[in-house]
């Protein structure tokens, strides 16, 4: 095989693989795709509610709530506060104060505890532990009161808090019991929902004509 021969043959060859390579490296740019940082599928998400957007939670209806719930509920969840509390009638005060008589009472008045200025500087303003402040303190008891030397997460559940204060009630309280709210009235939007009148009511026969008087 003459020279020429061979290079016809090697340049053909090598012709054919610069178009190889070349396709596929043109390929690979098209339909080039990153792989995800981590493995899976991507789901979305919807982000939950800003405090600032979350729904109010309704105070409870003390008059109503409070005869139907056994103290003895409250009494079961007062162990998550015994290590700081005494309940008794005339009990020491431990880290936090004495308990007894508190609904009702008047707040950082419990004689021998040294309160933290955040609750003197509170009860100067509010002089009853009421049943919707003593809730919301025991609830989240530094939101309520900055400052607070109670840093107790709080009860989050409405349920145990109403079983608390139904506790706390029984203690020596002389707060009274609020009568029951009245029931709401039914809204002017549900009256409008009632279904009206039916219209489609066959229109009553007409009268026969009066014979012309002969």
């Amino acid at each position: 095989m003459s020279d020429l021969t061979f290079n016809k043959i090697a340049g053909g060859l090598l012709a054919t693989g610069l178009v190889i390579f070349g396709l596929r490296e043109l390929t690979a740019i098209v339909f080039e795709h990153e792989p995800p940082e981590k493995a899976g599928y991507a789901v979305t998400v919807a982000e939950a509610a800003s405090e600032g957007g979350s729904v109010a939670e309704v105070a409870p209806d003390w008059g109503t709530v409070i005869p139907v719930t056994s103290p003895d509920l409250g009494k079961a969840i007062s162990a998550k506060c015994a290590s700081c509390h005494t309940f008794d009638a005339g009990g020491a005060n431990g880290t936090g104060p004495n308990l007894f008589g508190v609904l009702g009472g008047k707040p950082g008045s419990r004689p021998g505890f040294a309160y933290s200025p955040a609750m003197t500087e509170y009860a100067a303003s509010h002089p009853v532990w009421t049943w919707d402040e003593l809730d919301q303190f025991v609830k989240a008891p530094q939101k309520h009161i900055a400052g607070t030397k109670m840093t107790f997460v709080g009860l989050k559940k409405q349920d145990d808090r109403v079983a608390m204060l139904a506790y706390l009630h029984s203690l020596g309280s002389t707060l009274p019991l609020p009568a029951p709210k009245p029931a709401a009235a039914p809204t002017t939007a549900a009256a409008e929902g009632a279904a009206p009148a039916p219209t489609d009511a066959a229109p009553p026969a007409a009268a026969p004509a009066t014979p012309a008087a002969h």
